[in-house]
């Protein structure tokens, strides 16, 4: 919520208008006074690590009285304020709403009272309404992903990482309760995120008889030599006739039938708090400064609206249709229409439980089909998850499964053997590469290659990696026209920290790896915080690719952000300088400077360190900091997690259509461009393109896709840190005609 928050005072003054903080929620807005006091540009600095909401918020019962609106509306007419920017859940928005749609008659009664005057009334004819989503839940229609729903997962997988360690040398089985009255996200990609047996979500409550089914499932996994079972239980889990479904109830089940040493853990209230995560705070950024445009560019006739995320862009929605689908969503449940309210929740939510229902059900056709895996490029978080999952639905679908260790190098050299259900127990949670990965391309070894396919009879393979691994497949192909053996489907699979690969708009791992870089540049701060005047330079990974150190640079307020895509000179370092000289001068006394890796061979982390040290002389000093490969380590983010199993469950359904399609008397044979694929995430969709496809947007020198989305919310850092630029993208309206419009703006 801070970030949104930062986002809203900032670009707020940055248009020319004036921006109030509303202390205390609606409860500050009837009560006014020192509730509503004027946001400054240093009132919201250091804020967008902070968890919660330094403005407070509260429960309101005076707001839902006509009474306490009129006075809300009286404090909000004798401070000039016509824009009101709410962040909150369903009911918060609602309430927004209602304000808005009676504001007019609330000022014809307080003209009648004698409160305000007929120039009161034409000054603050109409009131402007938008609204920001914030929930752990992510309850709400209409958007992707509501603003602190991924800090809470990142939380809960804490636990769950921990309490795994415990259950494993145990052998226990473990039920933990999270959050959800009414929406089953959280606990629906826990159990995806960490490989649960079971999960129970209010929007499908188990079948009857699932007592049997779910002791059944227990037993057979430790039976094949887990160690631990998982169950995943969300607070408002029912049965099927709408009787709740306790942690405790499972807990005596499981004791009572199978004997198991079994415990529970009820998360409760700590999945609400500690440090945003990146994703978080580049969502309440963004939606933010989008909130600021919708305000800026509403009339008396634009109905009020919530800003959403809709694959990578923020889109405005009018509010009061995604609160009636929230809405729909309930009715649904209360109906027993369980299919209808997983659909209702749009169709990440449905993708989810479809994917995860698919990896929890083993009952395996014989297809006679193998299928190899293999990891190319530099390890990185998320590809074990990508890896298991592609194990386990292609046992499900009755394949083969091989694992080839250490890439083209493996698989050229025959390290190839088989990989079962039971072997990848535990990998979602696991990072780096289990299977081992090098960077060799297979041009040179091509002969290997073949044969080897040929020995252990591959009709398929799973690419899973970085750029080596999109050129890798690429030479693939190429060699089909000599090697017959390379004539059978393949797909790759984006996993690399530098978020570079062609066709995808996210690789799994780069969410992992902007965590890492964001927490660290937390701790930077407050060291700059606390000495004063210093200002520190931060060297990322990412090769040329610039996404880590803009999406960074976002997540921790950085002054600037150095990237290959976007040239700079030495007029940029110098403008930067005097920029932070201005800074310390006046206002915020630290300054953040990342530079990715490759991002110009002469102005290099030394030279731009040895510049800002030689002018800041007498009025800041610097520090520098390279990360290195702390980035590619640690254990994968919810969102890795999730993203790997679902693109890995995908990969192998879309082999398997794939291969019936290819099967030409007794043998496979593909050699169509559709036929190899990169499985890249496009806007809000998983979409198979055809390598060959993707080579006019490749710049093979720079190891980069020639468009990439993000560059389009570079601005939103530059404007949040104060520099005076216009902001110009496809994702906003152009600011021109707004910033003209000087406005008064609450929050």
């Amino acid at each position: 919520m801070n970030a949104a928050v930062r986002a809203t005072v900032r670009v707020g003054l940055y248009t020319g208008a004036k921006v109030y903080f509303v202390h205390e929620g609606y409860q500050g807005l009837v009560d006014g006074g020192d509730n509503i006091r004027p946001a400054t540009w240093e009132s919201v600095s250091m804020m967008l690590q902070l968890g919660g909401t330094v403005i407070g918020s509260a429960r309101c019962q005076d707001f839902r009285a006509r009474e306490g609106r009129m006075k809300a509306a009286h404090n909000l007419v004798k401070l000039g304020i016509t824009n009101l920017c709410v962040i909150g859940g369903d009911g918060s928005l609602t309430g927004a709403n209602a304000f808005r749609t009676e504001w007019s008659g609330l000022l014809a009664d307080l003209l009648k009272a004698g409160k305000i005057t007929e120039a009161d009334v034409k000054k603050s004819s109409h009131l402007n309404i938008v609204g920001m989503v914030g929930s752990i839940d992510n309850d709400f229609c209409g958007t992707d992903m509501t603003i602190g729903t991924d800090s809470a997962l990142h939380r809960i997988i804490e636990v769950v990482d921990a309490i795994t360690t415990t259950a494993q040398s145990h052998q226990r089985t473990f039920i933990l309760e999270v959050m959800g009255r009414h929406c089953g996200y959280l606990a629906l990609v826990t159990a995806l995120a960490c490989g649960a047996d079971w999960v129970f979500i209010p929007e499908m409550p188990p079948d009857e008889g699932w007592e049997d089914h779910l002791c059944r499932r227990l037993a057979n996994q430790r039976a094949r030599g887990s160690r631990l079972n998982v169950i995943i239980v969300a607070e408002g889990a029912m049965s099927r006739d709408g009787k709740p479904i306790s942690s405790e109830e499972i807990k005596k089940l499981v004791t009572d039938r199978l004997g198991f040493d079994t415990r529970t853990t009820i998360l409760g209230h700590v999945q609400r708090g500690g440090t945003p995560s990146a994703f978080d705070r580049i969502l309440g950024s963004r939606m933010g400064v989008e909130a600021v445009m919708a305000l800026l560019e509403a009339t008396p006739d634009t109905p009020a609206c919530v800003v959403s995320l809709s694959g990578n862009q923020a889109v405005r929605l009018p509010l009061m249709e995604c609160v009636q689908v929230t809405k729909d969503v309930t009715a649904a449940m209360a109906e027993g229409r369980f299919e209808d309210a997983i659909k209702l929740r749009g169709k990440s939510f449905e993708n989810n439980w479809n994917t995860y229902k698919m990896l929890a059900h083993i009952n395996p056709p014989d297809s006679n089909i193998n299928v190899a895996i293999l990891n190319i490029g530099a390890p990185c978080a998320g590809m074990n998850a990508a890896v298991r999952s592609a194990v386990r639905m292609g046992i499900i679908q009755g394949h083969n499964m091989f694992a080839v260790h250490d890439g083209f190098d493996g698989l050229a050299q025959g390290q190839v053997e088989p990989i079962n259900w039971t072997t990848v127990s535990g990998w979602t949670g696991k990072g780096g590469s289990m299977l081992g990965t090098k960077r060799t391309l297979p041009a040179k070894i091509l002969e290997g290659i073949s044969q080897n396919i040929a020995k252990f009879n591959i009709h398929a393979l799973v690419i899973i990696g970085g750029f080596e691994a999109y050129v890798g497949g690429l030479e693939l192909v190429q060699a089909r026209e000599k090697y017959e053996e390379m004539c059978i489907p393949m797909v790759v699979i984006p996993a690399t920290v530098s978020n570079n690969v062609p066709g995808s708009d996210f690789s799994i791992g780069a969410d992992t790896a902007l965590n890492t870089i964001t927490s660290t540049c937390d701790r930077i701060k407050q060291s700059a915080a606390g000495t004063k005047r210093r200002v520190f330079i931060v060297e990322t990974m990412g090769g040329y690719c610039g996404y880590l150190a803009t999406m960074a640079g976002l997540a921790a307020g950085a002054d600037a952000a150095y990237i290959y895509e976007e040239k700079f000179s030495i007029k940029d370092l110098e403008m930067n300088v005097e920029h932070l000289l201005h800074k310390m001068k006046t206002t915020v006394k630290r300054g953040l400077i990342l530079r990715n890796e490759s991002s110009n061979a002469n102005y290099t982390t030394d030279f731009i360190f040895n510049l800002y040290s030689e002018e800041g002389k007498g009025i800041f000093d610097c520090r520098k900091n390279v990360l290195g490969h702390m980035q590619q380590g640690g254990t994968p983010t919810p969102f890795d997690r999730n993203f790997g199993t679902k693109m890995g469950a995908k990969s192998v359904l879309w082999l398997t259509e794939k291969l019936k399609e290819c099967y030409r008397h007794g043998r496979i044979f593909a050699n169509t461009p559709d036929s190899a694929c990169v499985l890249g995430m496009r806007k809000r969709a998983l979409t198979f393109q055809p390598l060959a496809n993707l080579k006019d947007d490749t710049d093979f020198d720079h190891r980069i896709p020639k468009s990439q989305w993000w560059l389009k919310i570079r601005p939103i850092m530059k404007i949040l840190a104060k520099y005076n630029i216009k902001l110009d993208t496809s994702e906003h309206a152009d600011m021109e005609h707004v910033i003209k419009k000087r406005t008064n703006l609450s929050m």
